[in-house]
C-alpha cells in the first residue's frame, strides 16, 4: 500500500507564507511526477504546481513568481512554499504524485488534504 501525508496547512494573514509537506510511503520502487493541486470553495479543482523527477518543474500562472515546489528524492517528499499569499489562495491542497509500487504498477495517488485559508 503507498500513502501520500500532506502537512503545513494552516490559517495566514494576506502577503505571508507557508510551506506544505508530502510525504509518500509504503510499498515504493519510485515516485515520477509529483504535483500540488487546490480546491477552493465552489471552484473545481485545479494544478497549481509540478515537478518531474529530474527537477523540472511548471506552475499555474496565478502563482508563478509566488510559489515554489521542490523535491527530496531521499525523502520521498514533495514541498510547496507559498510566499505573499493572497485570500484567493484559500483552498484544500492536495498532494498527488505518480507511484511504481511494489507490485509493479505506476499509479497515481493522492493525499488527503490540507486546508490553507488566507485572511484579508
Amino acid at each position: 500500500q503507498v500513502q501520500l501525508v500532506e502537512s503545513g496547512g494552516g490559517l495566514v494573514q494576506a502577503g505571508g507564507s507557508l510551506r506544505l509537506s508530502c510525504v509518500a510511503s509504503g510499498s515504493i520502487i519510485r515516485i515520477y511526477g509529483m504535483r500540488w493541486y487546490r480546491q477552493g470553495p465552489g471552484k473545481q479543482r485545479e494544478l497549481v504546481a509540478a515537478i518531474g523527477s529530474g527537477g523540472s518543474t511548471n506552475y499555474a500562472d496565478s502563482v508563478k513568481g509566488r510559489f515554489t515546489i521542490t523535491r527530496d528524492n531521499a525523502k520521498n517528499t514533495v514541498y510547496l512554499q507559498m510566499n505573499s499569499l493572497k485570500p484567493e489562495d484559500t483552498a484544500v491542497y492536495y498532494c498527488n504524485a505518480a507511484i511504481l509500487a511494489g507490485w509493479g504498477v505506476t499509479q497515481d495517488h493522492w493525499g488527503q488534504g490540507t486546508q490553507v485559508t488566507v485572511s484579508s
